[in-house]
């Protein structure tokens, strides 16, 4: 499924939504569901201590009552008031028997309600008149009983009550682990829904990025790859094109200077002068053929490399550093090309040098000096060359991308 840029942003943002919604759903749930309990746990707790507290007033009525048939002639009214008492004590005894599962304390339940129903069939057979009548000594015995079940209960009912906290605690620290691990889980899946959205988003951002660093360095074999028909597609295609363009556009003008330069190889091999072309910072990049046999160098030797590098001729170098030091056109500056010795020299030539030497030292001495010994003197140089070059700047945007043009020739040339 192709979404846009847009619709991923806002998939982005409703996933976040509902990642955050629901955590706090969760969150709810477990504070819910702890209330409830502690609420259950606490209604429960109240009843029990509600009930237990009316079986702690009844027992202590009856108590009250059951000495007073024993130390004074029984009455209907007080047997009357014992049995109310023992028929509510019998209603809390069921009561607070629905609210325990420990069997134990289930067990002391039924013996206080075995005791309390004992006690009113006693009480129901007993003569009012008479205190001695059958079954009233026993009612001493009973009450006994029953209070000592209650003080039984109520030690059961302390243990209970230690229970119930730490019940309680437990509760509220399984909820706390309960929520621990949903932040923890909801942290990580933040983490990653953080990592791959914002990646899916950028990374046709990085390709076209890429693209533009390829396109700066002049590679225009680069293409950006993207299927998605969204807007970002849509700016990949149209870059896609861009570069094509780039890129036939580069071919043309590389083909259109291969013409050229062609023409100009044409040019300069047809004028017959010795030419050379070099670059701002002094690299050859063009000789014509008859500098190449002038100077007897091959176009490995020397295109691309400065002119010292190629072994270029003193008087050639000199004149154009005058020419890129003045970034200016240089006229009609002499030259003269010394023809190059390979160091191996025969006897008879070394003994001709000392003997001319000799010469030169007698005619030295001497203070007029004949015009025809200066010519011999001169003729011990031999030139391959002398002349005269022209250098002719070709401006370029920056001065780093200017070109010398040097044109030699044997005759001095006007403008």
């Amino acid at each position: 499924m192709n979404l846009s840029l847009r619709n991923r942003v806002q998939t982005s943002f409703a996933l976040a939504a509902g990642v955050v919604v629901i955590l706090i759903f969760l969150v709810f749930h477990h504070l819910n569901s702890l209330n409830k309990e502690i609420e259950s746990i606490t209604v429960k707790s109240n009843k029990v201590s509600f009930t237990v507290e009316q079986m702690r007033m009844s027992s202590v009525s009856l108590l009250k009552y059951q000495r007073k048939i024993l130390a004074a002639k029984p009455t209907q009214e007080t047997i009357g008031k014992i049995l109310n008492l023992c028929e509510g004590l019998t209603s809390q005894l069921q009561d607070l028997d629905t609210y325990y599962e420990n069997p134990e304390i289930k067990v002391l339940i039924g013996q206080m309600l075995s005791y309390v129903d004992s006690l009113k069939v006693i009480l129901g057979k007993a003569s009012l008149f008479h205190r001695d009548n059958i079954g009233m000594t026993s009612i001493g015995e009973l009450s006994d009983k029953i209070l000592d079940a209650f003080s039984e209960f109520q030690n059961f009912q302390l243990y209970q009550n230690e229970g119930r906290d730490k019940k309680i605690k437990e509760i509220i620290n399984e909820t706390k682990r309960k929520m621990m691990i949903t932040l923890i889980i909801a942290f990580l899946w933040t983490i990653i829904l953080g990592l791959i959205i914002p990646g899916k988003i950028a990374l046709p951002f990085k390709k076209i990025k890429d693209a533009i660093r390829e396109l700066q360095d002049c590679n225009f074999d680069v293409s950006i790859y993207y299927s998605q028909d969204d807007e970002i597609g849509e700016i990949a295609r149209e870059m896609n094109k861009m570069i094509h363009s780039f890129k036939v556009f580069e071919e043309l003008r590389a083909d259109r200077i291969a013409v050229e330069n062609r023409k100009f190889d044409v040019l300069a091999n047809m004028i017959k002068r010795p030419v050379l072309v070099a670059n701002s910072k002094g690299e050859l990049i063009y000789l014509n053929n008859r500098i190449y046999s002038l100077l007897q160098l091959r176009s490995e030797d020397c295109i691309g490399k400065e002119m010292s590098d190629a072994t270029i001729p003193l008087p050639i170098i000199e004149t154009y550093e005058l020419a890129i030091k003045r970034r200016s056109k240089i006229e009609n500056a002499e030259i003269a090309i010394e023809k190059k010795t390979d160091g191996k020299e025969s006897e008879k030539d070394v003994g001709d040098k000392i003997s001319h030497k000799l010469d030169i030292e007698d005619l030295s001495n001497e203070e007029n000096e004949s015009e025809e010994d200066k010519k011999e003197k001169e003729k011990e140089v031999e030139y391959i060359y002398q002349g005269y070059a022209s250098v002719i700047p070709i401006r370029g945007k920056e001065s780093s991308m200017d070109y010398y043009l040097m044109v030699m020739s044997k005759e001095v040339q006007t403008s």
